[in-house]
């Protein structure tokens, strides 16, 4: 069977793996006190051009949104994010959990047009019983999207104008930031993402890392004892050194950057056959998720060869599937995906 259900599907890295073997039975610290945590944590700000940001290290993805947003927000506060976006679909209400609403808006491709936000926020504001509604205390969105997408340097700076004049922060959900930073036609780098966001975190768990991802709060303003709301939530790991060797590889010899360029180039191909053989794409994507229309009888027909991810029904004839590439696949298999198509 060829593989292309997600992007987290293999372990580590190459690199990464061998530096967890030959550190294993060093004796560290523990809860990120250890000298690799310290190391990434200033290769990470360096990198993004903020010696003053502070790093933090949490187990998962789904950890970092619901801990990110709920040590941010006040209690009567809610998070503003487009309705496709991770924390309002696929994270099983853990902002809810928190007690914290997610609050939606419509998106366009996954992304948060700036038009409407500032309209939501006018909206709200000028809502004379808006002291009984849940507040927009954040924003939320993701680089790139759910939908492979990408937001421009320039639409990231409109969004960012519209929280300062708001006074609430643009957190950006980085789980693929670096398919991101190398899609081609992409013109944000991580220097920008630390400008323009109040809060981020660059992905490992789908980038090369066995588990765990980077929280950059780049102007050092994270909330007070922010390790110890980590801590509280479950996303705090004693053996904090496995994150901390992991991000410290990812982040020498600009190993992150390296690997990310693997998960576009296989995508290509597989972008390329389904152009060339006539399919229908649900949404053009230039990051590592292919998004195509398939008739049903022929989805099955392709499963009995290929796992993919199922994304929505499109009618009653058919559905909208997702390939997922990453620096793990192996050009020998999009080829072969290419040829089956």
């Amino acid at each position: 069977m060829l593989n292309f259900v997600n992007d987290y599907s293999e372990g580590a890295c190459p690199e990464v793996l061998q530096r967890l073997v030959d550190t294993n039975m060093e004796q560290e610290p523990g809860y990120g006190a250890d000298s690799y945590t310290r190391s990434a944590q200033a290769k990470i700000a360096q990198a993004c051009g903020k010696p003053d940001a502070q790093v933090f290290f949490i187990s998962g993805g789904t950890q970092t949104n619901q801990i990110v947003i709920s040590s941010v927000l006040e209690q009567y506060q809610g998070v503003v994010a487009v309705d496709t976006g991770h924390v309002s679909v696929h994270e099983a209400g853990a902002i809810e959990a928190s007690d914290h609403k997610v609050l939606t808006i419509p998106g366009v491709d996954g992304k948060m047009p700036a038009a409407a936000l500032r309209e939501y926020l006018e909206t709200f504001w000028a809502d004379a019983n808006h002291a009984q509604m849940v507040f927009p205390g954040m924003v939320y969105i993701s680089w790139s999207t759910e939908y492979g997408t990408l937001y421009s340097k320039a639409e990231l700076e409109e969004l960012h104008d519209i929280c300062r004049a708001y006074g609430i922060p643009l957190y950006i959900d980085g789980a693929r930031l670096g398919y991101g930073l190398v899609a081609p036609g992409a013109d944000v780098t991580l220097q920008d993402i630390a400008n323009l966001a109040d809060i981020f975190y660059i992905g490992g768990t789908k980038v090369g890392a066995l588990c765990g991802e980077a929280v950059v709060f780049p102007k050092g303003d994270a909330p007070k004892y922010f390790s110890t709301l980590i801590k509280r939530r479950g996303g705090l790991l004693a053996k904090g050194r496995l994150l901390g060797v992991q991000f410290d590889t990812l982040f020498t010899d600009d190993l992150y950057t390296r690997i990310s360029h693997n998960a576009i180039e296989t995508a290509q191909v597989i972008r390329k056959a389904l152009q060339d053989k006539g399919y229908e794409f649900f949404i053009e994507s230039p990051t590592n998720l292919t998004f195509v229309v398939l008739e049903n009888t022929k989805m099955t027909e392709l499963k009995q060869k290929v796992n993919f991810d199922f994304w929505e029904r499109k009618d009653a004839n058919h559905t909208v599937i997702r390939f997922a590439t990453s620096w793990a696949t192996r050009m020998e298999d999009a080829q072969a995906l290419a040829e089956l198509l």
